[in-house]
């Protein structure tokens, strides 16, 4: 009989405080929860600026949610995987993740087989912005196709197995900054099957994405002497914060300082930013209280939470790893997740909004010259639309769980983690209902204008 490890009690590194140092407060996953709590009142008592609030709806959300989950995993809900890119590999049922691994040699430390993993999945993630309602991926395997989320994994995927990079011939199943850098926009092109009649939003920031991760790569504090990604394992494994206890304990403001950090020279310049710091995802918004410049600021940092939720899978699996503080991760504000209260009542656009919307939609149809199926609203990410929209998509995830394990009548060490209601409700839920609401392209309800590096 095997026993759960036992993993002693952990405290976490307080916050910077935002009255000395508001660039390292924004940037903290702290702050994530802390600054979009705020919008929850507002949506309660309907006073959002950009949409009218329908709280009386919400019990139909979660009815919706757990019937789901009933239908996919009831009764055995402890069996939900936490959300993470993993899953994407496997679309289909087939387990791509397990085949890729059965193909390296014996010899091939378990250790090396995680740094492999990491490797793959944050080059992954970093693809997986909004890919568009009109590109699809066909493997090169086994001739299917795929689209959204699942055709960009199983496009970087077979990238990754191709060599595509790594600049090691001896051992193309490696991503590494030498590699990264010679990618040109052709490369990409073509890995991704790009043509006139199959376009991928954003291609060329993708590309640069890519490339400037090659510069990422060349802090060897976190990435090591050969800049790969997956030596961030060896990082976490040694810091002066991780416990050696039964398992590996490592805090999840390590990984996230790693992620936040060593990542910083990928985000385009032009974004947010407090006393020349750039802050990443994270913007102004106009409900927020304006008594100093960082409290009208609004952080999301949604892909280092994806990344996170991604890379800490196989950390956990392979190595053991317990990772203290998983609970600070909020639910991840997209299009999946924000759109689910959307089409589900909870939330709907003002009209003034909704008319700017569109026109804007209209606008970027021409300039693509395509006639679109479904017509939606659409909005720039810094938009006040879009930054209100995914604040209070993380307050009612949070909410939503509480109702979903209530409903579920999940107590204790039964209850679901956010990341298992993320990845079997919330997020499947969303897309199902776009799937009803929107058959032809399955489109979100309100559009981002996505340049390939907002997610």
């Amino acid at each position: 009989m095997s026993f759960p490890p036992i993993i002693p009690k952990v405290t976490m590194p307080k916050a910077p405080d935002p009255h000395v140092d508001p660039a390292g407060y924004l940037r903290s996953i702290g702050a994530v929860r802390e600054r979009c709590s705020l919008m929850l009142a507002k949506a309660k008592s309907n006073q959002l600026n950009h949409f009218d609030v329908n709280m009386a709806g919400f019990s139909d959300t979660t009815k919706f949610v757990v019937s789901i989950m009933k239908r996919d995993f009831a009764p055995d809900y402890a069996s939900i995987p936490p959300h993470g890119r993993w899953q994407h590999f496997n679309v289909g049922g087939k387990d791509r993740i397990e085949e890729l691994s059965k193909s390296w040699p014996r010899d091939v430390d378990t250790s090396e087989r995680c740094r492999r993993y990491l490797d793959l999945f944050l080059i992954s993630v970093l693809l997986d912005a909004g890919a568009g309602t009109s590109w699809s991926y066909k493997s090169n395997e086994n001739g299917r196709t795929y689209r959204r989320s699942e055709g960009l994994a199983i496009a970087s995927l077979e990238m990754f197995k191709a060599g595509k990079f790594s600049s090691n011939r001896q051992q193309p199943h490696q991503v590494d900054g030498e590699g990264l850098r010679s990618l040109t926009v052709d490369d990409m092109r073509a890995g991704l099957q790009v043509t006139k009649d199959n376009p991928i939003a954003g291609l060329e920031g993708r590309t640069e994405l890519l490339q400037k991760l090659s510069e990422a790569m060349m802090n060897h504090t976190y990435f090591g002497a050969d800049g790969r990604p997956g030596n961030m394992l060896d990082y976490l494994i040694s810091h002066p914060t991780t416990q050696a206890s039964s398992v590996p304990v490592v805090l999840l403001p390590t990984l996230w300082s790693v992620l936040m950090d060593g990542l910083a020279p990928i985000w385009p310049a032009s974004r947010t930013a407090i006393d020349g710091t750039p802050l990443g995802d994270a913007w102004p918004l106009s409900t927020m209280p304006a008594n100093s410049p960082w409290e009208t600021i609004v952080p999301f940092h949604k892909l280092t939470q994806w990344l996170c939720y991604s890379l800490m899978q196989p950390m956990t699996k392979l190595m053991h790893i317990h990772f203290a503080g998983a609970e600070l991760m909020t639910g991840l504000p997209e299009y999946r997740n924000g759109g689910l209260f959307i089409d589900t009542g909870v939330l709907t656009l003002k009209k003034a909004d909704a008319k700017r919307g569109l026109e804007n939609f209209a606008i970027n149809s021409e300039k693509e010259g395509k006639k679109a199926l479904e017509v939606v609203p659409m909005f720039a990410p810094d938009d006040d639309v879009i930054v209100e929209w995914r604040a209070v998509t993380v307050c009612f995830l949070d909410l939503l769980l509480e109702q979903v394990n209530s409903t579920l009548n999940l107590n204790g060490a039964d209850k679901l983690s956010l990341p298992q209601m993320l990845e079997a409700g919330s997020w499947k839920g969303g897309r199902e209902m776009a799937e009803i609401s929107r058959p032809n392209t399955q489109c979100p309800p309100i559009a981002i204008l996505s340049d390939g590096t907002v997610f």
